[in-house]
């Protein structure tokens, strides 16, 4: 009798750590049931919309973000670099190319809590599209790094993983049919000090 009693503790034991895990793993993933993935950086579409999955809605509470609706904008989140190496606040990275139409965006780093990156200056360690310098082409291209470089230069501070957030605000990308066919800019490492 105790034998079985212990067994069936142990069987919920594994049943729900090991539930609480998988959630967990696809709650951090930045893969996975909505997610739409254009280069180095994803996004969920849908997550603030009714349509939203179940995933997505405990993305939003977890982290306690106001989710942007279909008619708002769009997020993209990049954690890795555009050659699939995960991205540290230690190393120096160039984000180089085209953006999508948007009335006005917003660029800034996190760490892997999605708590914002501060900067290692008296800067705002956010760059917005009202503010940065554009090449000839009307491309971008932003240093992202603690030393302070010519040009577009997102400050970062600390050690360890980090995402960058593309935010668009009053995009069409954010309609359904906007996301096929998207450009997004590449992420490239220039310097690591790790």
């Amino acid at each position: 009798m105790l034998k079985q009693s212990i067994l069936i503790a142990l069987a919920i034991a594994i049943a729900v750590g090991g539930g609480a895990a998988s959630v967990g793993m696809v709650l951090n993933s930045q893969e996975g049931i909505g997610a739409v993935s254009v280069g180095p950086w994803t996004a969920f579409p849908d997550i603030g919309t009714p349509e939203a999955d179940p995933y997505s809605k405990a993305r939003v509470a977890r982290d306690g973000v106001l989710a942007l609706g279909r008619a708002e904008g769009l997020s993209f989140v990049a954690d890795r670099d555009s050659a699939g190496v995960t991205l540290k606040s230690e190393c120096n990275y160039r984000i180089e190319g085209s953006l999508p139409v948007a009335r006005f965006w917003t660029l800034y780093a996190t760490d892997r809590a999605h708590i914002a990156l501060k900067s290692g200056i008296r800067r705002d360690a956010t760059l917005h599209s009202l503010e940065v310098l554009r090449q000839p082409d009307n491309s971008i291209r932003v240093a992202v790094g603690t030393r302070p470089e010519p040009g577009n230069w997102l400050s970062v501070t600390g050690v360890g993983a980090m995402n960058l957030v593309l935010t668009f605000y009053d995009t069409p990308i954010a309609s359904s049919t906007g996301l096929s066919g998207i450009e997004m800019p590449r992420i490239v490492r220039v310097q690591c000090n790790a």
